[in-house]
């Protein structure tokens, strides 16, 4: 190119540039189309990123799944402690020591690429095969509870069914969510995955949820979160599974045995300081056997308050806003000791658990307050017991516990209360598999929208093959 032509050029582009800026037809900003770490900082390039990796992810052979969700399974492993004291200290919720139990039994109990089995028939007119196949992209939200468990358990679950994944953290757990996000990058593409088939925005408002729910190539949403996220997802007008509330009662009759009782009440209400959505809530007690109840409690190292204790305590608690009640976050998951000092107690840091005497239309009945006190309401027989266990329930189809070895109550009490699980004689977290349950596992648990303890089928279409007279076996 000799001067005369540069300088035509020069001007050429010169003049663009200026029409352009005139017109507001600038070119945008470039924007990343991919990403080494599963993070963007806006929504809607971690949706097109994770799109485009799905694409290659749907192709890949199973065995190649399998390989990329057991290297997510040992980064999960190897990074446990890490994950929970950054989730701890970020949240400012639970236990450390509960919260690594909780990443190694993501890790291990979380079903795969084992849950998509398919089925044949054959006969007269053919063969009829039917497998599983991917939605798509998801998006899926997480709360704070439990950021990197349920990261990891949705990660699974969603990919072995040939899915993406486009997440939406709980922003009071942005941090650890990201750098765990980097670090299941950085494990999926090591084993042979595409970069961003999992994703999140850098920083999650209810605009980028706004933004990922209403996409229009996002055909199904995964809420793990609160009422609003979850009310937000049924108004995008597309598939939803959703985890609702729970508020989980406990009855104990008097043909119980108090010492598994109240050891195993204590187990699953005290874990990780009542965070988890299936641990006791409240406690129904046969008149008969209260006081000795009661006195089994201690004796496992449960402190009792009395009436004084718990009335300044729910007043510390509990609140009011546009005509409902609201839970302090001063309280929730925090370790029973700083419950305590709230009303004028000084325990060690190793007592699990409070609990005392309320009746039962208490605040701390009635609402799912997740913190390391348990009311205890005594009622006559085991027919109040499941009449109140129905009513504090809420007909939220979560969760219920018995303790009981009379046949005839612990059925009666499973079709009343009519939730997802139903554990008896034994600690909420018997109900949900893993570590401490048979079964499957998982952290969500949709009861709003029926599936229940989810499982990849739940992120998976059926798909219906039919040779019509073609290969039949007989």
């Amino acid at each position: 190119m000799n001067m005369d032509e540069k300088l035509v050029s020069a001007i050429v582009e010169e003049v663009m540039s200026r029409i352009g800026s005139r017109s507001g037809t600038t070119a945008p900003p470039a924007r990343p189309l991919s990403s080494t770490t599963g993070i963007f900082e806006r929504m809607s390039d971690a949706i097109d990123a994770t799109l485009a990796a799905q694409k290659q992810w749907a192709e890949m052979k199973k065995r190649q799944r399998e390989s990329v969700i057991a290297a997510l399974r040992r980064a999960m492993h190897d990074h446990a402690e890490t994950f929970a004291r950054m989730a701890r200290d970020e949240t400012g919720m639970g236990r450390v020591e509960d919260k690594i139990i909780k990443h190694h039994n993501a890790a291990d109990a979380t079903p795969g690429t084992e849950d998509l089995e398919g089925k044949a028939w054959t006969g007269d007119y053919g063969l009829v095969y039917e497998d599983w196949a991917p939605y798509g992209v998801i998006a899926a939200i997480t709360p704070s509870t439990h950021p990197i468990p349920v990261l990891l358990n949705s990660t699974i679950m969603m990919i072995a069914a040939g899915n993406g994944a486009v997440f939406n953290v709980h922003p009071a757990a942005k941090k650890v969510s990201a750098y765990a996000m980097e670090i299941f990058t950085q494990a999926i593409v090591a084993s042979g995955g595409p970069e961003n088939i999992i994703s999140m925005v850098r920083e999650p408002t209810m605009e980028t949820i706004d933004v990922l729910f209403k996409h229009p190539r996002i055909p199904m949403i995964a809420a793990t979160g609160g009422p609003l996220v979850v009310a937000a997802a049924f108004k995008a007008g597309k598939k939803v599974i959703a985890a609702g509330p729970g508020n989980p009662p406990v009855l104990v009759d008097e043909t119980a045995c108090l010492q598994r009782a109240a050891k195993r009440i204590i187990d699953g209400a005290a874990f990780d300081n009542n965070i988890l959505c299936i641990a006791e809530k409240e406690v129904f007690v046969v008149e008969r056997i209260f006081a000795d109840f009661i006195k089994t409690m201690q004796d496992f190292g449960a402190v009792l308050l009395n009436d004084e204790q718990i009335s300044t305590l729910t007043t510390k608690v509990f609140g009011h806003k546009d005509g409902r009640v609201v839970v302090s976050r001063d309280f929730i998951g925090k370790n029973a000791n700083v419950l305590a000092r709230a009303v004028g107690l000084t325990l060690a840091d190793d007592v699990r658990l409070l609990f005392g005497q309320t009746d039962a239309d208490h605040p701390f009945v009635q609402e799912e307050q997740m913190m390391p006190f348990l009311p205890i309401v005594k009622v006559k027989d085991a027919q109040e017991g499941i009449a109140r266990s129905v009513q504090a329930e809420h007909g939220f189809k979560h969760t219920a516990m018995i303790h009981s070895n009379d046949l005839d109550v612990i059925t009666k009490f499973n079709k009343a209360l009519d939730t997802d699980i139903v554990v008896v004689n034994g600690a909420s977290t018997a109900g949900n598999g893993g570590y401490t349950g048979e079964a499957y596992f998982s952290h969500t648990i949709a009861s709003p929208t029926g599936e229940g303890i989810c499982t990849p089928r739940d992120f998976a279409r059926i798909r219906r093959l039919a040779m019509y007279k073609s290969l039949q076996m007989f």
